[in-house]
């Protein structure tokens, strides 16, 4: 009798590389969802408004603009409806999410929806971390704001340092680059001080620097020490560089690119700095 072994590393390694089918209805997802964040989420935002209540009218948005109201992931019990979202130190409390940023949650049980009880104060960071998607197929972006205040400069200067690694990592994903030289030469180019709470917070930092997108939020490849199956044109990847500042919040970016020879072709409209509202 033959052996039988599971076959999602070859389905996985052939759902990498994207159709175009497959990545138009991305595009379509990127360019809606950042349109979503840059111009529709800044008003949503009110004094006194719990994480919770900004979830609900953010969700009622997105449908609206397109989004096919659920973020798919191949992690087990990871699905979500919108994404993480985070008013000042919330954003930097530890979840199962294998993530850089955090939440409060709504309890233990559900850690991946808005907190009913911490509510939005002027000076607050808002971490925004969403999926969007249409037709099945997703895209990844974070946007960062400050709500009635202005950053500091220390906050200011994590959160540029961040856009610049992404910008960086986004040169190297050309076809025939591999993605743990492309960790390695990036994570090597990093201070000291800088890699203090990169990519989380605390005790806890995730391993990656970005990941393979498509009908799930999570695919490979994964831009991580260990992965060195090299790149491919059209396969698409989502580079988060995030930071967390002690008190104040995760700031960063993340953006959702496809590999071309020229370096990854931003499809979400590229990292920004943080908008003050």
């Amino acid at each position: 009798m033959g052996k039988i072994n599971s076959l999602d590393k070859v389905v996985l390694s052939v759902r990498a590389i994207k159709t175009p089918y497959e990545l138009d209805w991305m595009e379509r997802s990127g360019k809606q969802h950042n349109d979503l964040l840059q111009n529709i989420v800044p008003p949503l935002l009110k004094e006194g408004m719990s994480e919770a209540d900004f979830v609900a009218v953010l969700f009622e948005k997105m449908i609206k603009h397109g989004y096919h109201g659920v973020c798919r992931f191949s992690m087990f019990q990871t699905e979500m409806v919108v994404g993480q979202i985070g008013f000042g130190e919330s954003s930097l409390y530890p979840t199962s999410f294998d993530g850089p940023g955090g939440a409060y949650g709504m309890c233990p049980a559900v850690p991946l929806v808005g907190s009913r009880e911490r509510k939005l104060k002027k000076g607050d960071l808002v971490f925004v971390d969403i999926g969007f998607g249409m037709n099945g197929y997703h895209s990844d972006k974070t946007q960062v704001y400050m709500f009635g205040g202005k950053p500091d400069e220390e906050t200011i200067k994590a959160h540029r340092e961040c856009i610049e690694v992404q910008s960086r990592l986004a040169s190297l994903l050309k076809p025939g680059a591999i993605p743990s030289e492309i960790h390695n030469a990036v994570m090597g180019e990093l201070s000291d001080d800088f890699k203090q709470n990169f990519m989380g917070f605390g005790g806890r930092q995730v391993k990656f620097l970005g990941h393979g997108i498509g009908l799930n939020i999570d695919e490979p490849p994964v831009i991580a020490y260990g992965f060195n199956y090299p790149l491919a044109e059209n396969m698409v990847i989502a580079l988060e560089p995030k930071k967390g500042i002690k008190k104040i919040g995760m700031v960063g970016v993340e953006d959702t690119y496809i590999v071309t020879p020229e370096g990854g072709r931003c499809i979400t409209g590229g990292g920004s700095d943080i908008v003050v509202i």
